[in-house]
């Protein structure tokens, strides 16, 4: 039988304890053997709920034989130096979208966990859900007939003052947030011949980000796809592909509860049918797919350094000065 990938937690984030540390107790293949958080507290909270031990910080975490590879839920902003220090400390690395906030480290990290022979994987956990993979079957088969756009939104109520997303030394910001779901959706959907075409931010001064925005790309053959996003809407989660026949809705697209059973909506003339698809567990999926990708042997995921140039000439479209980069002090 084969041994169990060693799994070390850099910082104990929301998405890490609701969602991704259950993931990895339900999975094969995969255990939590450590973790670490600038509250010593917190993780041996996490560590009596989810089991392994405390590592004394970050640095000491990285240091240890017994972890093979590290989840870094961390805010945004301090991804960079600590990905690049546990690349360079022989692990593979599971990182919380999005991988940087800065194209050119997102580059070198990709090019540095190729070389080293490590996995290197931006959480993106909704691309794992069966849905989508319905979606793109029924698009294949012509239930829409030609493919003419596409429009996808992502957006949140405001968040209680402090959340890091009003941080920009931490990587705040719509764009490097809620963006990221569009937008990997649209590469997806499209294809990687992306380009962007135009793009707007709403700025909050009192905040010192983008609270919201949109933004516009464009395939190799046309196909346009318009693309909103926001931190104070009211929820929203879906997607639309129009074509030349018909269309394919989707709500509940990005962030669906394991319980959810989707429901996918073709429109045509005179005729409109709904699919009760069967629920499914994106992030249990996203787990096993991280683990099996570590056991199978590494493979560059080129959807990673697309996605970082699609949210780097959407800042540049819309005129957006990026955040001050941070100096790697550990916080979660």
């Amino acid at each position: 039988m084969t041994a169990p990938l060693r799994l070390g937690l850099m910082g104990c984030a929301d998405v890490a304890t609701r969602r991704v540390l259950p993931a990895v107790a339900a999975t094969e293949g995969i255990e939590l053997t450590a973790v670490a958080s600038r509250d010593p507290a917190r993780a041996l909270r996490v560590v009596e709920a989810f089991g392994g031990t405390v590592a004394e910080d970050y640095a000491a975490l990285l240091e240890r034989p017994d972890v093979d590879a590290v989840y870094l839920p961390l805010p945004s902003g301090l991804h960079a130096p600590w990905v690049r220090r546990a690349l360079d400390a022989g692990k593979h690395v599971l990182a919380e979208k999005p991988l940087t906030t800065d194209l050119a480290e997102t580059v070198d990290l990709v090019d540095r966990a190729t070389r080293a022979g490590l996995v290197l994987r931006e959480n993106f956990m909704f691309v794992h859900h069966a849905q989508h993979r319905r979606v793109l079957e029924l698009l294949a088969d012509g239930a829409i007939g030609r493919l003419r756009s596409f429009s996808s939104t992502f957006a949140i109520p405001p968040r209680p003052p402090g959340d890091i997303r009003y941080q920009p030394a931490l990587g705040g910001g719509a764009l490097f947030d809620v963006a990221a779901y569009p937008l990997r959706a649209a590469q997806m959907v499209l294809g990687p011949g992306l380009d962007v075409v135009g793009a707007t931010l709403r700025h909050d001064h009192a905040l010192g980000v983008d609270v919201g925005g949109g933004v516009l790309v464009r395939d190799a053959d046309d196909v346009i796809g318009h693309l909103a996003f926001g931190l104070e809407h009211r929820y929203t989660s879906r997607y639309e592909l129009l074509g030349s026949t018909g269309r394919l809705t989707l709500d509940h697209a990005f962030t669906p509860p394991s319980t959810h059973r989707p429901v996918l909506r073709l429109d045509r003339q005179d005729h409109v049918e709904e699919f009760a698809l069967p629920a499914d567990d994106q992030c249990a999926n996203a787990v096993a797919a991280f683990a099996r990708a570590v056991r199978e042997g590494p493979v560059a995921d080129p959807t990673t350094v697309l996605q970082a140039r699609l949210v780097d000439s959407s800042r540049r479209a819309a005129g957006h000065v990026p955040n001050q980069q941070p100096d790697g002090t550990p916080h979660g």
